[in-house]
């Protein structure tokens, strides 16, 4: 069964006014589009278009007939919920620094405010239900910039000799707040304390953080940084220190690895893995969660404790996710989670029909062209900015047409 479905962006102040109505061929609202959602997660399911509609949303139609909407694998699997959630992102000024659990984590986190009283909508709550969010990026803009994973140490000990060689050239050298950041990051396990004294420091470490933070964004802003080997990395400390002035996260982002995807590039980024998009605009897709642990570049609630708990500390090459070729126009992101694939198909008139291996329930977003969907049962023609949900029924498709086309679906 092909049922079609459509959402609102969400207004997050970070949201770009007109990359996702541009992409879609919308009108804008003329508020920051920020994230549009595809899914059935409670926050904003998705809405069933037409008059034979089998509900009024996605989430309705799971909770009233599950085997029909999942199918039996994907329940066995995953439970009676879909497991993915599909989104487009449009990113206009920098999101908080954060990371998520894996699943061990995120039951206990979630049994474990429960049982202490802790509203779900309480804003120290750090754990709104018991699942892991990894999750996928997909560039679509000609740029999508972002910061994910700590970077190896010889780049950090480069990044700090860059700073102490400006601060020795500046007018008025002060070389005690750098001083002080390298012998935490010499020291014994040198980034988990350093991202400890840099998000959680007691009154008067506070005091030596603003003046650390305050003394990396002036060398950032000097001629002999702003066009160096690190001139993107001090570039991007100004641009998250205008959106977060005074942040700890503007020293932070000089720990882990900056990166800029061009369109169809990908990021994966598992449990513990520290991370930010900057700006751009991309398909993103995860885990149904809404487990979120903070890190900075945000006033929102950051709990130091649980998030150190959380996030993995080996430094890591950048998290690419190359993804596989198996037909002409067609890439398939498959990350090492049962959760959720990405298929990105690219066709042109006059292509033999595209095959797609489905492995359960599917959506399908088309952002160019018009595209026909074919299963075993029914087909849907998608447009421009049109999605649909796919049953598990169906199997796999054959797709037609010309254009552009996303499908979600489980692993």
């Amino acid at each position: 069964m092909f049922v079609a479905i459509t959402s609102s962006p969400r207004d997050y102040a970070w949201g770009s006014t007109s990359a996702i109505a541009g992409l879609l061929g919308r009108r804008p609202s003329g508020l920051p589009e920020a994230e549009l959602w595809l899914g059935a997660h409670p926050g904003s399911p998705s809405t069933l278009l037409g008059e034979d509609a089998p509900a009024a949303t996605l989430a309705d139609w799971v909770a009233a007939d599950p085997d029909a909407v999942l199918g039996a694998d994907a329940i066995a699997e995953h439970g009676p919920r879909l497991p993915f959630l599909l989104k487009v992102l449009a990113a206009a000024a920098p999101l908080s620094l954060q990371a998520h659990p894996s699943p061990a984590q995120a039951l206990a986190g979630f049994a474990r405010e429960n049982a202490a009283g802790i509203r779900l909508d309480a804003p120290e709550r750090n754990y709104k239900d018991a699942f892991h969010k990894p999750e996928l990026i997909v560039a679509l803009s000609e740029r999508f910039e972002a910061l994910c994973g700590f970077r190896a140490p010889a780049e950090v000990r480069a990044i700090l000799a860059a700073l102490r060689a400006a601060d020795a050239e500046s007018a008025a050298p002060d070389p005690a707040p750098l001083q002080g950041l390298e012998a935490r990051l010499s020291g014994p396990d040198g980034l988990r304390s350093t991202v400890q004294w840099l998000l959680g420091a007691d009154a008067v470490e506070a005091g030596e953080v603003a003046r650390l933070v305050e003394r990396v964004l002036a060398l950032a802003a000097s001629d002999t940084l702003a066009g160096g080997e690190f001139a993107r990395e001090f570039a991007t400390v100004r641009g998250v220190a205008d959106a977060y002035p005074g942040d700890p996260g503007i020293v932070l982002t000089l720990l882990l690895n900056r990166v800029t995807l061009r369109p169809g590039e990908a990021l994966y980024l598992p449990a513990g893995n520290i991370h930010a998009y900057l700006d751009g605009l991309g398909i993103e897709l995860m885990a149904a969660s809404d487990n979120v642990l903070r890190g900075g570049l945000t006033p929102k609630h950051i709990d130091v404790d649980e998030l150190l708990d959380v996030l993995s500390f080996e430094p890591v090459p950048v998290p690419l996710m190359v993804p596989e070729n198996p037909h002409p126009g067609a890439l398939v992101y498959r990350p090492d989670v049962a959760d959720f694939v990405l298929h990105s198909i690219e066709r042109s008139e006059g292509q033999e029909p595209t095959p797609v291996a489905l492995a359960g329930p599917a959506i399908a977003l088309c952002t160019a062209g018009r595209l026909q969907l074919t299963g075993a049962h029914g087909g849907a023609t998608l447009e421009r900015g049109e999605s649909c949900f796919i049953t598990p029924d169906e199997g796999d498709l054959r797709v037609g047409g010309a254009g552009t086309l996303f499908i979600a679906t489980v692993g």
